[in-house]
């Protein structure tokens, strides 16, 4: 339909579209086709939601039983990412997340095959948590750190082995069972031990 009155709007609305470039006239076609597809298919944002709710409540329940585990040893707890953070911010209470930080760094560190990267990944380490007087120096006995010294020389993998060694079995004996008494802790397995006694409610 087509208006000849002075100032119409359907006019200038004409006007302007013939001004664009045939590029956009083209690409706005492709768009509402596009739109058209999608509004046409409400099932798939049905089925993504049924999905996602499925995976939401496997991922409740796995992590449900690892909480649980973090109690029956040290290594299950260290196993375990979610477990590692959780004791990480209880040894963050404590003011002795370096023993952990150190025992990731070895961990890091061990996984390296570069000679170049080894060496200097081997120095910073020592310098930040076995050095005497380091920024976050670890708790092990002068006999270790003089040992570790002595590996940076001719860096392996295996050079703080036994300061590595010794900071776990600082952590396992002393940390670890203050972090299973922990309030922390305690909500945990109760809101674990809950979810379990409520799905077995529901078969």
């Amino acid at each position: 339909m087509s208006c000849w009155m002075p100032g119409c709007p359907a006019l200038s609305m004409c006007r302007g579209l013939a001004a664009l470039p045939i590029t956009c006239l083209e690409r706005a076609k492709d768009l509402k086709t596009r739109l058209g597809i999608l509004l046409h298919k409400p099932e798939l944002g049905h089925k993504t939601g049924s999905s996602s709710k499925l995976q939401l409540g496997s991922r409740r329940r796995d992590s449900s039983r690892e909480v649980l585990e973090w109690r029956e040893s040290f290594d299950q707890l260290l196993k375990s990412k979610s477990g590692v953070n959780a004791f990480h911010t209880f040894l963050k209470t404590e003011f002795s997340e370096e023993n952990l930080d150190f025992w990731l760094a070895c961990e890091d560190f061990k996984k390296t095959r570069s000679k170049t990267k080894l060496a200097s990944k081997a120095n910073r380490i020592f310098e930040e948590f076995v050095q005497s007087e380091a920024p976050r120096e670890v708790n092990i006995d002068h006999e270790t750190r003089e040992i570790t010294r002595k590996n940076l020389s001719g860096a392996t993998s295996a050079c703080f082995n036994e300061a590595q060694a010794k900071t776990r079995t600082l952590m396992e004996k002393d940390s670890y069972p203050r972090f299973l008494k922990s309030a922390s802790y305690q909500d945990m397995t109760k809101q674990a031990a809950s979810r379990g006694t409520s799905k077995r409610s529901h078969t």
